[in-house]
């Protein structure tokens, strides 16, 4: 039996990060809800919906409350996470909803709360009399004392996993699972695929930035296609300076570099400065100097043609 009791208090219990994830979804649900009430009204006047903004958001909220824990016993956020409340007055372990005294208080409390918060600070903005001013600092020093409150409460459902909220606290009420929780089974073959390929990708970016294509280029088609050495002299010169061995076209202020092949000055120009180890791609000879084709073999390789 002390085993039964024991199984039915693991399976209820909630774990802290749950009940704070249920927290942060009922906040992304308000501020999705109240975004798309607001475009509603994107074409009317603008500041239409700002002196009426605290009660239009508790009448929202009032709206959300009565479909969700009122009637589900579980805000939507817990509804997701397969959590919902319990009335944590009875002793007994069996699960007993929350009374609709206790539903009703949650609502004046969260809902009517902030409405009260955000009308007082409208009503008291633009109010300097003196009478307004004590009133003023009485509600800041309200607040101010929920809000350490609200602290200490969190600091203790850090410790002890209980009333993630001071109003949960104040009502006792807390958050258990609909349904008992099966054991997970995680398996880590997808995430470990997933690590190896991200370490490759960033081995690569960081790789390829090192390697230099055009000279393993250069390298790899003087390796594949080896080429027979030539006399350098002017005549070998022309007969191959009819295209540019960078562009494959008729080299334009043909230059050389100090081998048997013809360059247009801009291709080996930029070539060189991209690198300054840049190597001719028939040959794989180094760049020394360059220097300008004789205007002679030019007017003989056009007289050629």
């Amino acid at each position: 039996m002390a085993s039964k009791k024991g199984n039915t208090k693991s399976t209820n219990r909630v774990l802290r990060i749950s009940q704070l994830d249920a927290l942060e979804l009922n906040k992304a649900l308000e501020q999705l809800v109240w975004s798309q009430f607001t475009q509603c009204f994107h074409g009317f006047k603008p500041g239409l919906l700002a002196r009426f903004e605290p009660e239009v958001k508790a009448f929202l909220w009032l709206f959300l409350w009565r479909f969700t824990i009122y009637s589900k016993n579980a805000t939507v956020g817990q509804s997701v996470l397969n959590i919902q409340y319990k009335n944590d007055f009875p002793p007994n372990l069996k699960y007993q909803p929350p009374s609709k005294n206790q539903k009703v208080w949650y609502a004046i409390c969260t809902i009517g709360g902030r409405w009260l918060e955000e009308r007082c600070y409208d009503l008291f903005r633009n109010r300097h009399l003196a009478s307004f001013g004590k009133v003023k600092q009485c509600m800041n020093f309200v607040i101010g004392l929920l809000k350490l409150c609200g602290l200490i409460n969190f600091l203790i459902f850090l410790q002890r996993g209980k009333f993630a909220t001071l109003t949960e606290r104040f009502l006792g009420i807390r958050s258990v699972f609909c349904k008992p929780q099966n054991i997970r089974e995680v398996g880590f073959d997808y995430m470990n695929r997933e690590l190896l390929w991200h370490g490759f990708a960033e081995f690569l970016i960081f790789l390829l930035p090192l390697i230099n294509i055009q000279k393993l280029k250069a390298k790899l088609s003087s390796w594949c296609i080896p080429l027979a050495g030539a006399p350098n002299n002017d005549n070998t010169l022309a007969t191959s300076g009819k295209e540019c061995s960078l562009c494959g076209e008729w080299p334009t202020m043909p230059h050389t570099i100090g081998c048997e092949h013809i360059f247009c000055y801009f291709c080996v120009k930029s070539s060189f400065l991209f690198d300054t180890y840049f190597t001719c791609p028939k040959c794989g000879t180094e760049v020394h100097s360059l220097q300008p084709l004789k205007s002679g073999i030019e007017m003989s390789e056009v007289n050629a043609l």
